[in-house]
């Protein structure tokens, strides 16, 4: 249950995400303003939690921070093929965090499938905080970022509960490595973390299968794609340019 105290940590219920502070690189706002935030029972595929974990043995820090560095430092410890751009305020409660994404068409394939989304920051304090993911974007559900102590040892902790979001990214999530693609994103993700503070960890991961079915229900989620409406939008970019150019020029004749 939410109380005073800890409601300022949690973001104000929305019917949509409307954006007004995006950082100057996140220049597709497409699959993000305007869109639902949806949780795993609206996705289409099997639902799993996936738990990853690094130990910090005898970093002489606390939890907070930690986590002031991670949250401060976000961006840089994803890969190259995954752009995260923060609010200009920070990761606090309510906010988008956008993201470009490449992705390969298949395993062992170069990144070329562009995703332009983002998540909203569901909740935030000073050792954790939970993004959820809007309507469109590969996966429904949430991760939860956290730093905590262990047996006298700073644990930083990465824990998502999702499924994919319509039946293509349910196919690129079985057949196409995508579910690969994922785990080895978050490896990735807390070995940086730990190598930021000078320690060369070994992540842990266990995850567990917790609804192995497809709703069927959801299948017309594929209408939101993320994947589909970036492509469009960069294919239609030159067609916006060229109309934009010409009515200036038709506008400068007229007077």
């Amino acid at each position: 249950m939410t109380t005073v105290s800890d409601r300022e940590h949690w973001a104000k219920p929305i019917r949509k995400l409307r954006v007004s502070d995006a950082p100057p690189q996140a220049i597709n706002l497409l699959n993000v303003d305007g869109q639902q935030i949806i949780s795993p029972l609206q996705g289409f595929g099997q639902m799993w939690q996936k738990t990853y974990r690094i130990r910090m043995p005898g970093l002489s820090m606390t939890a907070k921070q930690v986590m002031d560095i991670w949250k401060a430092e976000f961006p840089k410890f994803q890969p190259s093929a995954s752009r995260f751009y923060p609010p200009m305020s920070g990761v606090e409660p309510g906010k988008v965090i956008f993201i470009d994404l490449d992705l390969p068409p298949a395993p062992g394939m170069p990144n070329v499938i562009p995703v332009s989304s983002g998540v909203m920051v569901l909740y935030a304090d000073d050792e954790m905080f939970t993004v959820m993911t809007p309507e469109g974007f590969p996966v429904a559900g949430w991760n939860t970022f956290s730093v905590h102590e262990e047996d006298g040892c700073l644990v930083a902790q990465i824990q998502s509960l999702d499924r994919s979001t319509d039946p293509i990214y349910e196919l690129g999530t079985l057949f196409l490595g995508g579910a690969r693609r994922q785990e080895q994103n978050w490896f990735y993700v807390l070995e940086h973390v730990s190598a930021r503070f000078g320690i060369k960890g070994q992540v842990q991961m266990h995850k567990e299968l917790v609804d192995p079915r497809w709703q069927w229900s959801e299948a017309k989620n594929v209408w939101k794609n993320a994947v589909f409406r970036t492509i469009l939008y960069r294919v239609a970019a030159p067609v916006r340019w060229v109309r934009r150019v010409f009515d200036k020029r038709t506008l400068e004749r007229g007077s």
